[in-house]
């Protein structure tokens, strides 16, 4: 249901990245992934006994408005990702 992005000549798809207790989904910008990013975390909840802090989760899309991001924040009950954002000590979304 959730549709990722297709990068290098070989057309490898990708939607997710995970290190240590992060979690990235990578993916067009379409109230469809929103929505199936929500299924997946629920889905994980319920079937994994643990629990997701949607409080110190955060969203973020680039190339939509500031008010369909919102809403899609909204939508998640997380914090809005602002670029540039720092990761792991390193700053992502800014001129190197």
């Amino acid at each position: 249901m959730f549709e990722g992005f297709m990068v290098g000549r070989n057309d490898v798809n990708i939607s997710l990245l995970q290190y240590a207790d992060d979690t990235f989904f990578l993916g067009k910008a379409m109230l469809a992934n929103v929505k199936a990013i929500e299924v997946m975390l629920r889905s994980f909840e319920l079937v994994s006994g643990l629990k997701i802090n949607f409080a110190k989760s955060k969203f973020g899309a680039i190339g939509k408005s500031y008010q369909w991001v919102q809403n899609a924040t909204n939508y998640l009950n997380c914090i809005l990702l602002t670029v540039p954002f720092s990761y792991l000590g390193i700053p992502i979304g800014v001129n190197p």
